[in-house]
C-alpha cells in the first residue's frame, strides 16, 4: 500500500507536476514570471534549496563551542560542592584577589586567568578583591 502510493507519486504525479512548471527559456524570463507562475514554482525551489543545503552542509564551517556548559571545569571536581573560606583577618597585604572564573591555576587566589577566558568566551567575569582597612 505505501510503496503504491511512493511509486504512483514518483511514476505519474512528479512528472505531471514537472510538465506544469512555469520554466522560462532564459534567465530573464524569471522576471517576467507572475506572482501565480512563482507560487507554483515554490516547492520545487524550496527543495532544490534544502538539497543544496544538505550537500554544502559538512563543508560549512564549524561553530566554535565552549568545551561544556560547566563553568568549573577541573577543580577539586571530586567534592559535590567547592568551597573556599579564608578569614579576613589572615590577610597579610591590603588587598587579596580570589578568582571566579575558575580558570585559576592557583585557585582561589587569581592569577588572572579571567583575561583569557574573556576574550575566548565573550564573558565578562573578573576576580573578588577583598580589601583590608589600614586603621
Amino acid at each position: 500500500m505505501v510503496l503504491e502510493s511512493i511509486t504512483t507519486i514518483i511514476k505519474k504525479q512528479l512528472p505531471a507536476y514537472l510538465k506544469r512548471l512555469p520554466l522560462p527559456e532564459s534567465i530573464t524570463g524569471f522576471a517576467k514570471l507572475t506572482v501565480s507562475e512563482w507560487l507554483h514554482l515554490l516547492p520545487l525551489l524550496g527543495v532544490l534549496a534544502l538539497l543544496g543545503y544538505l550537500t554544502i552542509r559538512p563543508f560549512l564551517p564549524k561553530k566554535k563551542l565552549q568545551k561544556d556548559s560547566l563553568i568549573n571545569l577541573k577543580i577539586q571536581k571530586e567534592n559535590p560542592k567547592v568551597v573556599n573560606e579564608i578569614d579576613i583577618e589572615d590577610l597579610k597585604s591590603t588587598n587579596a584577589c580570589y578568582c571566579r572564573c575558575w580558570r585559576s591555576k592557583t585557585f582561589p587566589v587569581c592569577d588572572k586567568s579571567h583575561i583569557k577566558h574573556n576574550e575566548l568566551t565573550g564573558d565578562n567575569v573578573g576576580p573578588l578583591i577583598l580589601k583590608k582597612k589600614v586603621l
